[in-house]
């Protein structure tokens, strides 16, 4: 009992804790950031979004709205995960670093949990129970 404890050769677990990081990750994204960015984004109200690097409030809005919303998914069904969290990393970093910069950590707090864990899914990828290992399985066989 004790050795199934401190094992890390237990990789099954592992997918099933990299599904489930997943998922609510992407889901809180969602339905937490995303989707709020997309209803304001196609109500055709003036755009109030921060300017970033020159940007127009618009640009920004469409560039966040694209990581929260359609890398955010891509992210729940595990396809292209390595790739789908970098606009997503990016949107965070400008979250926490430029945005909440003169916040307390308290304000900085959801978006460093945020970028630690799309850096987590950057170097683990998405595990076995994913889009991504499916169509290698897939494409290796044809």
């Amino acid at each position: 009992m004790l050795n199934s404890i401190f094992s890390i050769k237990q990789r099954g677990n592992l997918d099933w804790l990299l599904l489930m990081l997943r998922v609510g990750t992407a889901l809180f994204m969602i339905v937490g950031h995303g989707w709020p960015k997309l209803l304001l984004f196609l109500s055709g109200e003036p755009i109030q979004f921060i300017s970033f690097l020159g940007m127009s409030p618009e640009t920004s809005l469409a560039l966040a709205v694209f990581a929260e919303v359609l890398c955010s998914v891509l992210i729940l069904v595990g396809l292209g995960t390595r790739v789908a969290v970098l606009p997503l990393l990016v949107t965070m970093l400008v979250a926490v670093f430029y945005f909440h910069a003169g916040d307390p950590i308290v304000k900085q707090e959801m978006g460093l949990h945020y970028i630690l864990v799309y850096i987590l899914l950057f170097f683990t990828g998405s595990g076995k129970i994913s889009a991504d290992y499916y169509l290698q399985k897939r494409l290796s066989v044809a």
